[in-house]
């Protein structure tokens, strides 16, 4: 039985967005955004400015930005979850997303951008907003990944079996 496999995305500048795009082609996956209710602005992730909002929300670990529209995982067996990394860390909408859903019998990997900072790609951070997912670890991946790359990685998981 082949799997079905959903990319979802957060991206506040189209760097993950265009990777995300990328990796559906690649794998061969439905594309789906996690958009916040209230969409960031510059101004808003601007990380020099302590009071921007992503500062903010980065402090504050309870805070969960509220979801524009639901995204339903059900018809899926694995979901890719790709967000860009603000202080080596999933932004917290993408938990907002995690915990909105219950990943019971489903697979996260994850993905993240970053134009230095490895950390947080994994996911690890996020397996408390999703217990019961099977989590297999996820990877940053530079903002000019390639096509065959994506499906070279896609393939490596092992994830159609």
């Amino acid at each position: 039985m082949t799997k079905r496999i959903l990319v979802t995305y957060f991206s506040a500048t189209c760097t993950t967005r265009q990777v995300a795009e990328r990796l559906a082609k690649a794998a061969d996956a439905e594309l789906k955004r996690i958009m916040p209710a209230e969409p960031y602005t510059a101004a808003d992730i601007d990380w020099r400015d302590q009071s921007s909002r992503s500062s903010v929300e980065h402090r504050d670990r309870s805070i969960r930005p509220a979801l524009a529209e639901p995204i339903d995982v059900t018809p899926y067996d694995v979901v890719f979850v790709g967000y860009p990394l603000w202080w080596e860390t999933a932004p917290r909408v993408v938990r907002t997303f995690l915990e909105s859903v219950d990943w019971t019998g489903r697979t996260v990997v994850t993905f993240a951008t970053s134009g230095s900072s490895v950390r947080g790609a994994d996911g690890v951070q996020l397996h408390d907003s999703a217990p019961s997912a099977n989590w297999i670890p996820g990877r940053r991946l530079s903002a000019n990944v390639g096509e065959r790359e994506l499906a070279d990685w896609v393939a490596e998981l092992g994830l159609r079996d």
